[in-house]
């Protein structure tokens, strides 16, 4: 496929550019669910009169509807969006960076999303949609699935869908930790809780806080219907996480001071799982929580990461130099960011 694209963008450089160019405007419209042209064309950055030359050419084939209250994508032009995916991942550079980290990490899979989550609320949804899709191919129909919170997952929940190939009745979905006390909709259990009603799960919940003091932590350890979940948890099979910079989780726990200036002097850019990465993805500081523990991640079948936003790259990198991860759904951004640190990795070990 590389091999014809190279030879099409040498004979014919324009066609590449209006593909691009229309698939951009399919796709912001099918990600929008419906969407006013004005709305549209500022989003694109575009004229409103080039943008009405491009839908109506779009309408015409069939791939949108026009109706008053805005443009929506059809059957036929979702069909299309998805049939294009392999070419375009390869037009706009995609599948060389999934490339990249893949081989660089020995990670099963990446998938690389268009754009920046953290400027774009459409983008955000394309990660979650992409990370959804990620965690519905790892399931098998009698799973334990364990899930993080954070605004990515509470957006991949908002994604999934019933796969149609498969039950997933027989599939449990719980929190791989306790709740930070932030927004409810953000929480490892509402996530997880919302995750299992879409797909037609069941679910179980941790009602406990993430951060315990060791007298609370010891009370409730022993307690039997927190221990029946913490051992559910800990039988994952799959986990999904969302992976967050270390002071930014350290200031959002409430960390006293003396905890942050010491994650700082051993180096903690990552958070994941109640766990702190240094660059070498070396754990510098762990949490005292109940849920997963890093042995349950080293023998779960499928861990998926997903995360997005240029700021986030030298966390991701630290999770991924830990070395469990097999799936790393990411946004475009990030991916550029990483393959610079390890294109920089690759310069400092050869010198």
């Amino acid at each position: 496929m590389r091999e014809i694209l190279e030879m099409q963008r040498q004979l014919l450089p324009d066609l590449m550019e209006i593909l691009k160019k229309r698939y951009t405007i399919l796709h912001q419209i099918m990600l929008s669910d419906v969407i006013g042209r004005r709305t549209l064309a500022v989003s694109l950055n575009m004229t409103e009169r080039v943008l009405r030359a491009e839908t109506d050419l779009l309408k015409a084939q069939g791939l949108i509807e026009i109706e008053n209250i805005g443009m929506r994508i059809s059957d036929s032009g979702r069909k299309l969006l998805e049939g294009l995916e392999p070419v375009v991942k390869e037009i706009f550079g995609l599948a060389n960076l999934e490339e990249i980290i893949r081989n660089a990490y020995g990670l099963r899979k990446v998938v690389v999303v268009a754009g920046d989550s953290e400027a774009s609320p459409l983008v955000k949804r394309e990660l979650g949609k992409a990370g959804a899709k990620a965690l519905l191919h790892a399931m098998q129909g009698e799973d334990v699935v364990a899930v993080t919170g954070g605004t990515t997952l509470a957006e991949v929940a908002e994604q999934l869908t019933p796969p149609a190939n498969i039950s997933l009745k027989q599939s449990w979905f719980v929190p791989a930790r306790g709740g930070l006390g932030e927004s409810l909709e953000i929480q490892a259990n509402t996530i997880a809780s919302g995750m299992a009603k879409r797909v037609g799960a069941g679910y179980r919940l941790l009602h406990v806080p993430d951060l315990l003091g060791k007298d609370a932590y010891d009370s409730l350890v022993h307690d039997p219907n927190i221990h029946d979940i913490v051992d559910m948890i800990r039988q994952a099979r799959i986990i999904v996480h969302g992976i967050g910079d270390a002071m930014q989780m350290a200031r959002r726990r409430k960390l006293e001071q003396p905890v942050i200036e010491e994650l700082q002097r051993d180096g903690a850019l990552a958070e994941s799982f109640g766990y702190y990465f240094n660059k070498d993805g070396v754990v510098v500081h762990k949490m005292l929580t109940l849920g997963l523990r890093l042995e349950d991640i080293m023998k779960a079948d499928t861990v998926v990461g997903i995360a997005g936003g240029k700021d986030k790259a030298k966390a991701i990198h630290a999770v991924l130099k830990f070395g469990q991860e097999d799936i790393l759904v990411v946004d475009e951004v990030a991916a550029v960011e990483i393959v610079r640190e390890i294109e920089r990795q690759g310069t400092i070990e050869s010198e």
